[in-house]
Formats: structure tokens, C-alpha cells, sequence
């Protein structure tokens, strides 16, 4: 037990001390992982820092939100004390850096200050989920989708070179509705969604040869004759591919022809599949941080305990072994479990060089190590008017080099208006994001795919005008810039979560999800049905698309 860091004095000690899981952070994946250990019997205690649930994926106020991004978590001091084990203290490391501010004016400043609480903003937008993608069924299969409710995002959308904004035909209906098609275009895309449904037919012979389902997607769309505006939509819009898949110097993932197929397979099944949503994506209704807070009531439900406002500040290792065995808390106390999870801003100080080797420097060294695989930029607008007249909720897709030559990574954008619980009436949030090597060039395509649908505020300048040519598009009363890095989940002896990633969906964050918990648990199922007769209710709801909650 170590003597308690003062403001956390008063705290009463948590009760049992030992546990099979401990998880710190309240993330997406972190509080996936609780309420999967949970259902299968585990012990858990889950601690966030924060007085928030959501860590990385939270939705948070205005006033919030700007605190978060400029006064990074600080960890109170460690903790003095008598122990049996080596006590190592926690290194706070903040994904974000180069965060930036501009409001329009005075008046809009004033106005964000007074409304801060009636903005929901979220901190790794922009989010949406395919209605028929792998976090929609996890949160049917889990029962977790009963604590959420959702809404369809009315329109997608593809920014063309001096076109704007052109519907992303999707259906069959919306290919002919499509003023912007050629009868042409309209028939090469039908022909080329009529060959892919007949390779995905068990039932017909037709199908896409294995050569060409391993030659790259781009390829295969240039054989099937498809024009550069049809190649664009497919890849960029329906596949949501990253990068320029037409310049392999700058290309860093070539999507192959079988993968592109799943997507589009994928995007064609979230089309309608729930009756008040008749496009492919969905928004749940008060943001994105609505997510990790429902798989948090579900792990609580089973038994996990929550306590926010906890910093843990050290580590408790084995002397000999370097074996992990428990974390001592900013009260002073000491608790236990056989495993732990560790929020990914969290990580431990590398060993000195010239530390002596062994088992217990070997361990520090590894975890030290925080696997960042890039960064993302990410932009924030608030609006008091739509993009597009009449429509309140949109994605917006820039495939590379739509908006200057040098553009070698898509754009993702998606505007969310009040009907969603997340602003208050008559404003818009918009999010914008984007893969970069650095923060300058993240900010410079972010700039741009904002200039291009809206009439920035100048930073530092609280008097900004807009010109003549600035009344046609919306204004901005507010933006933001800042950069994230993107660090990956890890199993170790100490377990690491992933921070939001750069794709739209989920898909990707619930895959690495799922194999760390098979890392961690590999004799137990993920999320096994319910057996227990107060879950029969959840049972029923998964074997229906209705498990999901839509408003109208």
C-alpha cells in the first residue's frame, strides 16, 4: 500500500482487491474487451482517469472538448510506500499534438461559450457505422445496442473536380435517380453491381476469376472498362479506400479485387436493411461516445465495477520474474489481477541503457514501446446552416486529387445536425479526417476540403468578412485542426488498446478488438449467447434485425 497522493485521499478503498481483469481507459475497445470478460465470468474492474466515459471516443461538451485537446491529462505524482513487488511508475503520453482554434467572430465565440453544454462533439469523428458492418452485429449479439438508439445519415455524398457535391449511387433506384450519370454510366455501373452480385450467389456458376481477384481492385475496374468517374465513386466512396490506388509510389495499401468486392458487398447489404434508414449508414443519437458507455452498461450488468475519476500511477511488477501482478492507485491502494489493459496514452519509461539485463528491464523495454502506425488529421466545423439545402445528416468523400494535384489520400467528412442530439437547433457539426505523414500536410488537405463547402473563420482574426463569394456557401462559426497518432492494440504481459482509427466505420477497431480478447482469452467465446433467464429477452432480439433501435 502506498501513501496516498492528497486530492485522492478521502476516496474509500475498492472492494475485492483482486480481480482477473483490470482495464484502464474507457475507450471503445477497452470497454468492448470488459463486457466480454465479463460475460464469460470474469472478474473485472474497470478505472478511467477521466470524470468522462469514452476516453478517445468520447463526445464531449464544447467547453470540454477545447480543454481536452489543450490541457492534456496530468498524473498526480506517484505514490510513496512500502510494496513487495518493484514498483513502476506510468508514463501519460497524449495521442494528440498541433491542435488549433479559430471562432468567426465575438458574437459566435460568446454564443459556443453559452451553449457549451448542448454540444455532444466527438473526439475521434468522423464515425458512422454500415448498417450491415461488424459493430452493428456486435452490439446485437452483446446486448449492448438496447442501451442505444440511432439514426440513418440521410445522404452520401462524392466531391468531384468543379461539380461539389454528387449523390454516391448505391441502390439500383438511386443509380437512375442520379441527374449526374450518363445513360452510359448508368448502365456500365448496373452491368458492373449486377457481375458482383453473381459472383457473391452461391447458387449461380458465373464468377469473378481467382486471378483477377488477386490482381489490385483499380486493375480490375480498368478491365471491366469503367470510367475514371465510376472508378472514383467505387473505390473511394463505397470502398472508402485511403489512398491514391492510381500512384503506386504513394499507395501504401493496394486494395486487391477480392477485398474491394467484400466492401461493396458489404456497403450494398447496409443499403435499407433497416426500414427508417434507407441508406447505408447510421449515427447513434447523442454521439459517438454513446458507444463505449452501452458496452460499459452491458460489462456492468455482469458484474464489472466502474470507478472514473481514478488515476492508476504505477505498475506493480515481480521482482525476479518482471511478471506483472497489480496497480497502485492515486488513493494509495494496491489491487490485483492476472491480466490488464491499458488505455493507449498510457505506457511505462524505458529502462536505461545501461540498466543491468534481465527479466524485469527485458518486460519494461517492451512495453516502452508503443506500436504508432502513422497519424491522422482530424478538423471540426460548426456551422448554422447545411452543406446541402434540406439535408441535416451526410457523409462527404474527397478521392484523391480532387481538391489539388499533390492530394494522395481520400477525405472523409460527415455533417451531423441538432435532430441527432448532438448541437442545439439550427447548427451543424461537421467532422473531417484524413491519413498524413505530418501535421503540416494533414492541416493543408484539411483546409482545403473545408474551403471547398464552407467559409472559414481567419485565426486570430475575430472580424473576419466573407466576401462576395462567400454568401453562396455555408459559414463557419468555429473550427478546429489537430493531429492524432495512430497506435495499434498489443498483447503483451500487459495488454495496449488502439486509439480511433482513420476509416469511417468500425470495422477494423473490432477486428483487433476480437484478437486481442482471443490473445487474452483464447478458450473463451466472444460474446456467447445468453443462457440466463433474465437475458432471454437479449437472446430473442439477436436473431432480429429489430435489435437495433432507429428513429424515424
Amino acid at each position: 500500500m502506498g501513501e496516498p497522493h492528497d486530492s485522492f485521499a478521502s476516496y474509500p478503498p475498492i472492494d475485492p482487491v483482486n480481480f482477473d481483469l483490470i482495464v484502464l481507459g474507457t475507450g471503445l475497445s477497452e470497454s468492448v474487451i470488459a463486457a466480454a470478460a465479463s460475460a464469460v465470468g470474469k472478474t473485472v474492474l474497470h478505472l478511467d482517469p477521466n470524470f468522462f466515459y469514452g476516453s478517445h471516443f468520447a463526445s464531449l461538451s464544447f467547453h470540454d472538448l477545447t480543454s481536452y485537446l489543450t490541457s492534456p491529462y496530468r498524473p498526480p505524482s506517484a505514490a510513496s510506500g512500502d510494496s513487495d513487488y518493484v514498483v513502476v511508475d506510468l508514463l501519460h503520453q497524449s495521442p494528440y499534438s498541433d491542435a488549433e482554434f479559430a471562432s468567426r467572430d465575438d458574437e459566435s465565440a460568446s454564443f459556443l461559450r453559452e451553449n457549451s453544454r448542448k454540444f455532444n462533439i466527438d473526439l475521434g469523428g468522423p464515425k458512422a457505422l454500415l448498417s450491415a458492418d461488424k459493430a452493428i452485429d456486435l452490439l446485437m449479439k452483446s446486448g449492448a445496442s438496447q442501451y442505444m438508439e440511432f439514426k440513418g445519415i440521410d445522404e452520401c455524398f462524392v466531391y468531384e473536380v468543379n461539380e461539389g457535391l454528387a449523390n454516391v449511387p448505391d441502390s439500383r433506384g438511386a443509380i437512375f435517380r442520379d441527374k449526374k450519370l450518363s445513360l452510359k454510366e448508368k448502365n456500365q455501373l448496373m452491368r458492373f453491381f449486377k457481375l458482383v452480385l453473381k459472383h457473391l450467389d452461391d447458387t449461380q456458376e458465373e464468377k469473378i476469376s481467382e486471378e483477377d481477384l488477386e490482381i489490385p481492385f483499380v486493375s480490375f475496374l480498368e478491365r471491366m472498362k469503367l470510367p475514371p468517374k465510376i472508378k472514383s465513386i467505387l473505390l473511394y466512396a463505397i470502398a472508402m479506400v485511403d489512398y491514391d490506388q492510381d500512384n503506386n509510389e504513394v499507395c501504401k495499401d493496394l486494395l486487391k479485387t477480392k477485398d474491394g468486392i467484400d466492401c461493396l458487398a458489404q456497403y450494398s447489404s447496409s443499403v435499407g436493411r433497416f426500414p427508417n434508414a434507407p441508406g447505408a449508414l447510421l449515427y447513434p443519437i447523442y454521439g459517438e461516445g454513446e458507444l463505449p458507455q452501452a458496452f460499459c452498461r452491458r460489462a456492468a450488468v455482469k458484474g464489472c465495477i466502474y470507478v472514473l475519476r481514478m488515476p492508476v500511477i504505477s505498475l506493480l511488477m515481480e521482482k525476479v520474474t518482471g511478471l506483472y501482478k497489480g496497480v497502485r492507485l492515486a488513493s494509495g491502494q494496491d489491487l490485483y489481477s492476472s491480466q490488464l489493459i491499458l488505455d493507449p496514452s498510457f505506457t511505462v519509461p524505458s529502462p536505461p541503457s545501461l540498466a543491468r539485463k534481465d527479466f524485469l528491464s527485458e518486460r519494461l523495454q517492451l512495453l516502452s514501446q508503443r506500436d504508432i502506425k502513422g497519424m491522422v488529421a482530424r478538423g471540426i466545423c460548426i456551422t448554422k446552416s447545411s452543406i446541402k439545402p434540406d439535408v441535416s445528416n451526410c457523409s462527404v468523400v474527397y478521392p484523391p486529387r480532387t481538391l489539388y494535384p499533390e492530394q494522395v489520400t481520400s477525405i472523409k467528412a460527415l455533417q451531423i445536425g441538432s435532430n441527432l442530439g448532438v448541437c442545439p437547433a439550427g447548427t451543424f457539426i461537421l467532422y473531417f479526417s484524413t491519413l498524413c505523414n505530418d501535421a503540416n500536410e494533414g492541416k493543408k488537405l484539411l483546409k482545403a476540403a473545408m474551403n471547398a463547402l464552407l467559409t472559414l473563420p481567419v485565426s486570430g482574426n475575430s472580424e473576419s468578412v466573407p466576401s462576395a463569394s462567400d454568401d453562396i456557401k455555408p459559414i463557419a462559426i468555429w473550427s478546429a485542426f489537430y493531429i492524432q497518432k495512430l497506435i495499434t492494440s498489443k498483447f503483451e504481459f500487459i495488454s495496449s488498446a488502439p486509439t480511433p482509427d482513420g476509416n469511417l466505420n468500425y470495422n477494423d477497431l473490432i477486428d483487433a478488438t476480437e484478437k486481442l480478447f482471443g490473445h487474452m482469452y483464447p478458450e473463451e467465446e466472444f460474446f456467447p449467447k445468453a443462457t440466463s433467464p433474465e437475458d432471454t429477452k437479449d437472446e430473442d432480439e439477436e436473431e432480429e434485425d429489430s435489435g437495433i433501435t432507429l428513429e424515424s
